[in-house]
């Protein structure tokens, strides 16, 4: 999410906290190779942290996918450029402030950082990785950052994953954590991660901001494919409000100083099986977080299209109706108005067939065959769209394609929250 909201007198805005918030926050241990720090640099917001540091061990690999975009940050630019070298031995990242359009400017705000980063580690520039999240077209005041990092590497220890979180949010209510272990070649590596993200949220191949972290010996390369084919089912299923932000960026980091495991030298190799299945699960475990935390979100709504002619065409009547804001502010009302979905699906431009067409509301047939259910009940319909959690099902009657996403509600909140998103 490549936004914030400024508060008034110079203080962070207080948020209500969604209320499909966790009860509790996973506990993330401490992982080989990595040190973590935060600080408060005052980019934005005042007395709350807003700039991360993690440092990470000589050797540490690293994959990635970012926003596709076509007005991307100056971040996302110098990742990108990193990226081909498969190195890494720093992660900072700021919130308040996105560098996106900003022009020289911004480069020379990012190169900065960079600059100061592997000053204060001891690496060359290049193994720094660089995200920020915040405002659009505002000049980063990469001074306030690049005087504190020395102090805040200082104080990096192995613990701090939750303050992390909290370090890079913006808009978020609740910060998003998650971990997760997996066995490779009879040896555990654990996975770290956590992400933020509330609003502008419509991943294309990449999420606002997630960073993974994992003590397994993986060569940059096959990180690369594991989160290639991860974020598919996982941060490219989700959507807010269908829009894709300038500074969507996950990354993943592998130390190799974990227990040893033997080497792997290719993506396909069974030992990594699962590792890939724990790395989904985490992923998906992350993107869930931040679409439960949707500006203004009271209720996550999963959509499932079935029988569809392919999976591509279902992705797309998913989407269409995810992205709905008819849809969306319906079930924000607890309305069972399955004509909203119907006429999500036939402007979606995937083949459907309204004869062939069946809707579902929590596993109630609310329409098919080109009408009202003949067991319609509008009390089950309501009480269907009128939980936390609600599931849309469609099933168009035609081939083997499906597809599943989530979102969530469309409230008073969101206006509230962007209609003075500047001031």
């Amino acid at each position: 999410m490549a936004k914030g909201k400024k508060a008034p007198a110079g203080k962070a805005a207080v948020a209500k906290i969604s209320p499909l918030a966790p009860k509790s926050f996973a506990h993330l241990p401490p992982l080989a190779g990595v040190r973590l720090a935060t600080g408060e640099a005052g980019i934005k917001y005042k007395n709350r942290t807003d700039v991360l540091l993690a440092i990470l061990a000589p050797g540490t690999e690293v994959a990635g996918v970012f926003t596709k975009s076509k007005t991307a940050s100056a971040p996302v630019d110098w990742c990108r450029a990193q990226l081909k070298r498969g190195q890494a031995r720093a992660l900072v990242v700021n919130s308040g402030n996105a560098n996106a359009f900003t022009g020289q400017a911004g480069l020379a705000g990012t190169r900065a950082v960079a600059d100061a980063a592997s000053a204060v580690i001891g690496c060359k520039a290049s193994d720094v990785f660089l995200a920020s999240t915040g405002v659009i077209g505002e000049p980063l005041p990469s001074e306030k950052i690049t005087k504190i990092l020395g102090r805040v590497a200082d104080d990096a220890s192995a613990s701090g994953w939750r303050a992390a979180a909290e370090a890079i949010m913006t808009t978020d209510t609740y910060p998003k954590l998650a971990t997760a272990t997996a066995m490779i070649d009879g040896v555990k590596v654990t996975l770290n991660g956590i992400a933020k993200g509330s609003g502008m949220i419509a991943p294309d191949m990449a999420t606002m901001l997630a960073f993974v972290f994992t003590d397994a010996a993986l060569p940059s390369h096959i990180l690369q494919d594991c989160l290639n084919a991860g974020v598919g089912p996982s941060f490219n299923s989700i959507t807010v409000d269908s829009d894709t932000s300038t500074s969507d960026t996950l990354l993943l980091f592998a130390t190799g100083k974990g227990a040893k495991h033997g080497a792997v030298s290719k993506a396909s190799d069974k030992r990594l099986s699962a590792f890939r299945r724990s790395l989904d699960a985490l992923l998906l475990e992350l993107a869930l977080g931040v679409v439960k935390d949707g500006e203004g979100a009271e209720k996550l709504i999963q959509v499932d299209v079935t029988a569809a002619e392919n999976d591509i065409a279902a992705r797309r009547i998913a989407l269409a109706v995810a992205n709905s804001p008819l849809v969306k502010t319906a079930i924000a009302g607890n309305d069972a108005n399955w004509g909203r979905v119907v006429m999500a699906v036939g402007k979606a431009g995937e083949a459907a067939d309204r004869d062939k067409l069946k809707i579902s509301f929590g596993g109630h047939v609310v329409a098919e065959k080109g009408a009202r259910a003949p067991r319609y009940d509008e009390a089950a319909a309501t009480k269907a769209v009128s939980g936390r959690e609600v599931q849309v099902a469609i099933d168009l009657g035609l081939g083997k394609g499906a597809a599943r996403v989530w979102t969530c509600d469309l409230t008073h909140g969101y206006i509230d929250i962007n209609g003075s998103y500047r001031s």
